[in-house]
């Protein structure tokens, strides 16, 4: 049986173990901390098993030495945007989170997958992988999942269809600067073109890329968690089952796309050893241009870490 960890036991982290738990994937161990939160939210989630009539084994715990030989590690951690805030001011604390986090990862879980969700993803993904140590195939972020997501679900409330019929992909940077491919999104089939009129679809695109933020705003208090724990688990599930799903995550770029050295949202093949392959689409010079400014963006806020 498969072990799976999910550091951080907020909102995103105990609502991923539920998902989770609920497919029954594996073991899980939920890690914060916080004293007595994670051990508290596990207790509950054993008992709703009773009724939802799941036998998974959940621990919580604060101590990292329970992740010990774990398959895959979800990394949840850090603080979380306030309205106002960008990913980008989350930089300073959360890169100090996840270096350390990290480390006890490689200390305890040599031989994981690491799944990273915290903000800003694609700056926080290089932080842990330079952190952990792991080779790049077996560090990356979960963003294109969730924004590709939001963009379905905006689309099928425009056509008023079902959601299950939308294939949407978006690709780039996981902020302000993500890059939403309505040439690569179909609705059974059918291409998004065909559809919608132009105007249409560039305002479901913005409202795709201030997704995150439009719900941070309503909340008043913390951010998204149930769109996020659903992507992060449909990541989980192509890597347990190594069912080499193509998915957009943030992986790491040597080459492709123009870029170097930087985490990057692109389609990519999700197996049991990680990223197991990237795939390069053609874009069209106003995307491209969107990836270059967003990707320098990233490489100077990575120039700028100490890691």
């Amino acid at each position: 049986m498969a072990k799976i960890s999910v550091i951080g036991a907020g909102n995103v982290g105990a609502t991923t173990v539920q998902r989770l738990a609920e497919l029954e994937l594996g073991e899980i161990v939920m890690t914060d901390i916080v004293q007595g939160l994670p051990q508290g939210k596990a207790l509950d989630l054993m008992q709703a098993g009773a009724i939802k009539g799941y036998d998974t084994s959940i621990t919580g715990t604060n101590d990292y030495a329970d992740i010990a030989d774990s398959d895959l590690v979800i990394v949840t951690a850090g603080i979380a945007r306030k309205p106002g805030m960008t990913r980008e001011d989350l930089i300073k604390t959360n890169s100090k989170i996840i270096a350390e986090v990290s480390k006890n990862i490689a200390k305890h879980a040599p031989e994981s997958i690491v799944i990273i969700v915290t903000n800003p993803l694609d700056i926080i993904t290089y932080v842990a992988m330079k952190s952990t140590g792991f080779e790049a195939k077996r560090v990356f972020g979960m963003s294109g999942v969730l924004d590709s997501g939001r963009f379905a679900s905006f689309i099928a409330e425009e056509l008023k269809c079902s959601k299950k019929d939308v294939q949407a992909m978006v690709i780039g940077g996981h902020g302000d600067l993500m890059v939403p491919l309505p040439q690569y999104t179909t609705v059974s089939g059918i291409p998004l073109t065909d559809m919608l009129s132009g105007d249409k679809i560039a305002r479901l695109v913005e409202r795709t890329v201030n997704g995150g933020a439009e719900i941070v705003e309503l909340l008043k208090q913390g951010s998204a968690f149930y769109a996020p724990s659903a992507a992060i688990v449909s990541m989980a599930e192509s890597v347990i089952k190594d069912s080499k799903r193509i998915l957009p995550a943030s992986a790491y770029l040597e080459g492709q796309y123009g870029q170097e050295g930087i985490y990057f949202g692109v389609p990519v093949k999700l197996g049991a050893s990680g990223v197991e392959e990237i795939l390069e689409l053609k874009l069209d010079e106003k995307q491209y241009e969107i990836l270059r400014k967003s990707s320098k963006n990233i490489q100077s806020v990575i120039s700028q870490l100490e890691i």
